[in-house]
């Protein structure tokens, strides 16, 4: 089986970035697969695009895409220039032979707004990356001196280039707490202004490690997730998490994670700081669990698309209204 795969995405530094490096390790590992790093698909057999922003109108052969989150069609007012540029992206999903999502939350997403049948939809966890892993005092104490840290300290993890609504980090800074707030990942000019925070900028996987271990819990304020890395990441490490109860967390993460009322910052800062170790293990799914999954999900698509190979018939692009409360779930898939 020769799957051509777009890793273009492998350098991003948010969580599409680390799916697609621990993905295409864990396949290249498996060896029953020839996987052509490439985002045009001639002379194999499938393709395989890990994000919206490569699937294809009109593939030659059958196309498997990943779709992380439907958040620019829930929260159109909010995404309006996201939504418009995928209008196209989204028809090209609904093509997709099959549609690779990390949870049935979003999965349900998907079957309602897009309208793709649940049978083509393949639900596959992502996993904390193999250098999550509690890290030693030695570790701690020199990233606590490098980043200027704190000695006790709550910490959030993702993207600050840009303000992103469903992140809600401007309310978690506003919130009250007893305890510094550390925001780790990549930033703009606009989290330089957020008041009252240690801002360390992009980390490697092994300070973030130490950063994760030597925090008192991970908050984590989303009130909209199709997966959420950073509670995995954080657990692995054996530092406890509270995140607001939305479907992909309690869905994923189940009792692992303290979970509060999404309207409730300052309930769920309070909850944070009264987290203690140690904290619950992280589900036990791995990256290899994963691409065995993803292999198999390659499998069902060729098999789905045998008889033709044309990107089949044309297709009008539909999909439905947003959830009108937010953490509603939608009905269970059939």
């Amino acid at each position: 089986m020769k799957i051509a795969f777009d890793s273009r995405p492998r350098k991003d530094e948010r969580g599409i970035g680390r799916y697609v490096r621990c993905l295409v390790e864990a396949l290249h590992a498996r060896g029953d697969v020839e996987l052509v790093e490439t985002h045009t698909p001639r002379r194999c057999d499938l393709f395989h695009s890990p994000w919206i922003e490569g699937a294809l109108l009109r593939c030659p052969v059958p196309m498997v895409v990943t779709l992380h989150d439907l958040v620019a069609l829930k929260r159109r007012g909010e995404y309006l220039r996201t939504g418009v540029r995928f209008k196209l992206r989204y028809l090209a999903v609904q093509r997709a032979a099959r549609v690779i999502v990390a949870s049935e939350a979003l999965a349900d997403d998907a079957m309602h707004m897009l309208r793709i049948p649940a049978e083509r939809i393949a639900v596959i966890p992502e996993a904390p990356a193999p250098a999550f892993w509690p890290r030693s005092e030695n570790q701690v104490s020199a990233v606590r001196e490098r980043f200027g840290l704190p000695d006790h300290y709550l910490v959030w993890a993702g993207g600050l280039r840009q303000p992103d609504p469903r992140k809600r980090i401007a309310a978690l800074t506003r919130a009250r707490r007893n305890m510094p707030l550390v925001l780790v990942g990549p930033s703009g000019p606009w989290a330089s202004e957020l008041p009252g925070v240690h801002l360390t900028g992009a980390v490697g996987d092994d300070d973030l490690a130490a950063i994760y271990t030597g925090a008192h819990a991970l908050v984590f304020p989303s009130d909209d997730e199709g997966f959420g890395l950073p509670p995995i990441e954080a657990l692995a490490c054996g530092t406890p998490v509270a995140a607001c109860d939305v479907p992909a967390l309690r869905e994923t993460l189940k009792d692992s994670v303290q979970l509060t009322d999404i309207g409730d910052i300052d309930g769920l800062v309070a909850t944070a700081e009264s987290l203690r170790r140690p904290a619950p293990a992280p589900p036990a799914w791995t990256w290899r669990d994963a691409a065995l999954a993803t292999r198999e999900a390659y499998s069902e698509a060729l098999a789905a698309a045998a008889p033709r190979r044309d990107g089949g018939p044309r297709l009008k692009l539909r999909y439905a209204g947003a959830r009108p409360v937010p953490g509603t779930q939608f009905p269970p898939r059939p």
